[in-house]
């Protein structure tokens, strides 16, 4: 992942996943985790945003500690937690700006998450390699690995396509346009953002160009990570219905134990 990714494109990315299911999501990933670790408690999330996850989570009891490469989105997830509900008992969150693959918080958790395809931004083999380790190091023996990812099989079935979003809140008009190139040689697809962000108070129009890459992997890479990483595949699933993957199913997700 870049440095610049999620510069300007964090000032809005909230507003642009307004229409995202951050419950739906979390009630998922809470069985996941409850079926694999019934008393867990202390999560590590990788790629924690600006901690709508996270907060949620925590709502249910977790402890949740973020690591988040963006400055501006661990604000984000800072400011929120400074204005959340204070009187509901609820778990901690907190998090800091870092890097996934390199990351040594000298402590393990009961788990590691890492959502909405945190583990896709990371497009080499040795940026996998050091995810996957980031993952083990910070668990103990048993402890799980839960991510979702680009799955292989659909991306080339498929097809990445062009998109437009559009969405708006009391104070600004969003329009999103989103152009995938896929590079099946390395498997990656670099998606080129066009962002328009319209203030509905001045009428004035700010633009800005970002650079997504994402690597989408198949079972045979995951396996062969896990593999490497000291971790054994426990379930693969797609994400939120739980179903077989196809060559239709976009998000599919891993639950990997560290071995003892």
């Amino acid at each position: 992942m870049s440095e610049d990714v999620f510069g300007c494109y964090s000032s809005y990315y909230d507003l642009l996943y307004r229409d995202k299911d951050y419950r739906a999501e979390v009630e998922y990933v809470l069985r996941l985790l409850r079926s694999a670790i019934p008393t867990v408690r202390i999560v590590l999330e990788f790629g924690s945003g600006t901690g709508r996850h996270g907060h949620l989570l925590t709502e249910q009891g977790l402890d949740i500690f973020g690591i988040e490469k963006s400055e501006a989105m661990v604000s984000a997830a800072k400011r929120r937690a400074s204005s959340g509900n204070q009187t509901t008992p609820s778990g901690k969150f907190d998090c800091r700006q870092g890097d996934v693959r390199t990351v040594d918080l000298e402590r393990t958790f009961d788990a590691v998450i890492a959502l909405f395809h945190v583990v896709s931004y990371q497009t080499s083999n040795d940026d996998l390699l050091l995810t996957f380790a980031g993952a083990a190091r910070h668990l103990q023996k048993g402890g799980v690995f839960l991510f979702d990812v680009w799955h292989g099989p659909a991306v080339l079935s498929e097809r990445p396509s062009v998109r437009v979003k559009r969405v708006e809140d009391d104070t600004t008009r969003l329009t999103r346009i989103a152009e995938p190139e896929l590079d099946a040689n390395a498997g990656v697809v670099t998606v080129r953002y066009t962002m328009l962000a319209e203030s509905k108070k001045s009428g004035q129009l700010t633009t800005f160009h970002e650079e997504h890459r994402m690597r989408y992997l198949f079972p045979t890479e995951i396996t062969a990570l896990a593999g490497q990483s000291g971790f054994e595949i426990e379930r693969m699933e797609e994400y939120l219905s739980g179903k077989e993957p196809s060559v239709n199913t976009w998000g599919v997700a891993y639950l990997l134990r560290k071995r003892g």
